[in-house]
């Protein structure tokens, strides 16, 4: 391996990522990997690093979390627009980490190196949603509005603070009115949420996209409405264990393309990032194959 690029997020974690700085190096020297580390300065860095990484053709180590991970690919998809990304190298110090649980990677520092000079890797497929690309999980409608209270809950930690996110957003009771077409079917009509997964876990906790296989050239979709607050309630502890793809309200589909039309206006959160606060138009597609990933 090249001398590799570490990008390293402080804030990951509510600043556990520059907290466990010291943790990440001794597991990386442990493991006789070179490297140079650089620490983020603020939200789309960790994207310009990434990028000009990858016009460099360098090895990218990540140190972060999935909103770390996410802002990495996105650059590195910039700097590469066809053929396969990466090798990238995973060191989580996140707090949901959920591609990393996805995935089946180590989440102790020193394994997770220790993977990383093994050299081997895993092929994945990453997905689009508009001009943003995703590794894990994107959503439109209820999930975001939960993105939205997660960041402002600061004085909550680990999935708590996803757990307390989405009671909140089921009491503001959001609906909306889409138009849903996919290789094989269409949909017109009230939605409470619909999320994408290429994995199958997001927010630590919810098995959003309990189908999704991060391999099989597909993107896994749920859409449903739940009509009160009452059924979004009773809806959300099977969320957590994916079995509430089992109601007659809620609709699992696997798809290479799926648009989305709305009114009103939704957020969008792409691997648990808010991308933008009001959308009438989403356009998501796979593209297959696309991430080599570091693993066992």
């Amino acid at each position: 391996m090249d001398t590799a690029l570490v990008i390293l997020n402080p804030y990951t974690g509510r600043w556990a990522g520059r907290r466990r700085r010291p943790e990440v190096e001794r597991a990386l020297r442990a493991a006789e990997i070179a490297y140079d580390l650089v620490e983020t300065d603020g939200p789309r860095h960790g994207e310009r690093l990434a990028e000009e990484a990858g016009r460099k053709g360098r090895t990218v180590l990540i140190a972060g979390g999935d909103g770390t991970i996410g802002e990495v690919i996105n650059g590195l998809h910039r700097a590469r627009a066809e053929g396969v990304l990466g090798p990238v190298g995973i060191l989580p110090v996140g707090t949901a980490n959920d591609l990393v649980h996805n995935l089946g990677l180590p989440t102790a520092l020193d394994q997770a190196a220790s993977v990383i000079a093994a050299g081997r890797t895993r092929r994945i497929d990453l997905g689009m949603a508009n001009d943003w690309v995703f590794d894990n999980n994107s959503a439109v409608g209820l999930e975001p509005v939960v993105t939205q209270h997660n960041i402002a809950l600061v004085r909550l930690r680990g999935v708590v603070r996803y757990l307390a996110a989405a009671l909140l957003a089921i009491r503001d009771g959001p609906r909306w009115h889409m138009h849903l077409t996919w290789d094989d079917g269409e949909y017109d009509g009230p939605v409470s949420l619909v999320s994408v997964g290429n994995g199958a876990v997001t927010g630590g906790l919810f098995h959003m996209a309990p189908a999704a296989d991060p391999s099989d050239g597909r993107l896994t979709f749920v859409y449903g409405f739940a009509p009160t607050r009452g059924r979004m309630l009773g809806l959300l502890p099977r969320a957590i264990s994916g079995s509430y793809v089992n109601d007659p309200a809620i609709h699992q589909h696997h798809t290479r393309r799926l648009v989305i039309e709305t009114q009103p206006a939704t957020p969008i959160q792409v691997d648990g990032e808010l991308r933008a606060e009001a959308l009438t138009k989403i356009v998501y597609q796979v593209l297959p194959a696309r991430l080599d990933v570091f693993a066992p």
